[in-house]
């Protein structure tokens, strides 16, 4: 997915880190509309899924969803959903996250994209994220249509 915005510059973007639980599941049920997003945006960028499994629904959800879904370990998630973006290319890797561990990979990828779901928003998530909309769907849209986070993001 490839973009220019005024102002800030190019992107061009090939990975999608998304959080699970929160973000593209509410209590452990894929949010409506989002298998078919991401379905879309699997011909246009890689798709990876990371969680701590909460609510031990990942490896349904792995299926429901045709990705790989990276689980981390408990405690220092934050550092390892970071890690993950560094490992595939911070200048190349937009996250999608709401918690407060998903604040270091919204603030180390090149485009950080806040969702306010049902489970809400941590106030450092808001706070570390390029652009926030109002749910997962919003976002998945905005790299559907990139059109629109040039209409957001220029200066």
């Amino acid at each position: 997915i490839e973009f220019d915005v005024p102002g800030r510059g190019s992107y061009r973007l090939e990975h999608l880190v998304l959080d699970l639980n929160g973000t593209i599941a509410l209590d452990g049920e894929i949010i409506d509309g989002v298998a078919g997003r991401l379905r879309r945006l699997g011909v246009l960028i890689e798709v990876s899924v990371v969680t701590a499994d909460t609510c031990g629904s990942a490896g349904r959800l792995e299926g429901e969803l045709n990705v790989v879904i990276q689980r981390i370990g408990p405690g220092v998630e934050a550092m390892q959903k970071a890690a993950l973006v560094q490992h595939l290319g911070v200048e190349t890797t937009v996250a999608i996250g709401n918690g407060g561990n998903d604040v270091a990979m919204l603030e180390e990828s090149a485009l950080g994209i806040c969702v306010l779901g049902g489970e809400g928003v941590a106030r450092e998530a808001m706070a570390s994220a390029d652009v926030v909309v109002p749910g997962i769907n919003d976002a998945l849209d905005l790299l559907l249509n990139p059109n629109r986070l040039v209409a957001t993001l220029r200066r």
